[in-house]
């Protein structure tokens, strides 16, 4: 029974470690490259629109007050080396009237407006001017068409029910929108982003059909003008980044000198990963063991990345690299004052490549005994 509680005490104490171990490299996404897409929805809320005086074509003092909605887009993008990208985005956004404001009348106010729109945005992903641990920020602008649709739209004196005003039908504008948000690492999927964004989105004024009723028994036709139409939206989405084509393979490495398996040792790692392999632990190992064997003055770690990210980006990747090979040759016996690292990001390539291929032989790491 003692050694049963044993068991469990040091079971108990070590699962946070084991947790901890398993837990994903907390680092942002990689830059985008190439053809991606994108999805997102969430709430929107619709500034009070303005009821225009089609005499004058100025606000008139009424406005239409409505309901937190609902909005969702979906998103199809390319994006170049230097961090600018181009997409093209559809999306929808519903709200539901809840009253009128400012009629000289208790005012009450029914049906919907249903919005679409077809955009064009130009965005910058601010990875490598603003570099942040855990997540990629990102700005941009849109310009485009939309359609808002009045569905069994409606405004009224709350108490007698007359005036009352009905409108109907589907009305476009010019369309506009500002975009700012942040992309965050989903692991073990290459490529997937969860993204959070805030918009502003705008639209022109239109004139709908309206039914006038001024009693219970008359009613005649008119148009009534809605303006400032300007949506305020918050949203989750996913975006996934489609790996470019695969790179041909690669040349057949160098010789090496007979001497250098004995002193030099190379450790790979997986794209966009600065966490150690089964396979990479293992070769470390043996470098630790033969320190041991050899009189040596110091030994470098050097980390290396290829080339599908930006310089700044490949270059602190490098330096996580190699202070991961570092902490691994101190678990195994060798002294750290003994060891000095240094990352060259996407220089001195093992396989030389143009800009934005995932060549796996330069992502590493040389251990060098000297």
């Amino acid at each position: 029974m003692q050694l049963r509680s044993v068991l469990l005490g040091t079971l108990l104490l070590s699962a946070p470690t084991v947790a901890m171990a398993q837990l994903p490299e907390l680092a942002p996404p990689p830059p985008l490259s190439g053809l991606y897409i994108g999805a997102g929805a969430g709430a929107n809320w619709l500034q009070p629109e303005h009821l225009i005086n089609p005499a004058t074509g100025n606000a008139a003092n009424g406005n239409l007050v409505a309901q937190t909605g609902f909005v969702a887009l979906g998103s199809v993008g390319y994006a170049l080396p230097n961090g600018l990208r181009f997409e093209i985005e559809g999306d929808y956004r519903s709200n539901k009237w809840n009253h009128a404001s400012g009629l000289g009348f208790p005012g009450g106010a029914g049906g919907y407006e249903v919005k679409y729109a077809a955009m064009f945005n130009a965005l910058y992903d601010f990875s490598a001017l603003i570099p942040v641990p855990w997540f990629a920020p990102y700005a941009g602008v849109g310009v485009g068409y939309g359609w808002a649709r009045q569905s069994s739209t409606r405004f009224y004196n709350n108490v007698t029910g007359i005036p009352r005003f009905a409108l109907g039908g589907t009305e476009g504008a010019i369309a506009y929108q500002a975009i700012v948000g942040g992309a965050f690492n989903i692991p073990y999927v290459r490529g997937l982003a969860f993204t959070a964004e805030y918009r502003f989105f705008g639209m022109g004024s239109r004139s709908y059909d309206t039914l006038i009723s001024t009693s219970p028994t008359t009613a005649f036709g008119a148009k009534v003008k809605l303006g400032n139409d300007f949506n305020h939206a918050i949203l989750l989405g996913l975006r996934y980044n489609f790996a470019p084509p695969a790179p041909p393979p690669p040349p057949a490495p160098a010789p090496v000198p007979a001497q250098a398996p004995a002193r030099s040792y190379l450790v790979f790692f997986d794209w966009d990963k600065a966490t150690l392999t089964d396979r990479a632990r293992q070769i470390i190992r043996e470098a630790a063991e033969n320190s041991t064997r050899v009189q040596y003055t110091r030994i470098e770690v050097n980390g290396y990345t290829d080339t599908s990210g930006t310089p700044q980006y490949n270059k602190g990747l490098s330096i996580r690299r190699a202070r991961a090979v570092q902490a691994e040759l101190i678990a195994n016996g060798v002294p750290q004052n003994a060891i000095t690292i240094q990352g060259f990001g996407d220089t001195h390539l093992l396989v030389p490549t143009g800009p934005g291929v995932r060549e796996p032989q330069n992502r590493r790491v040389e251990i060098i005994i000297r």
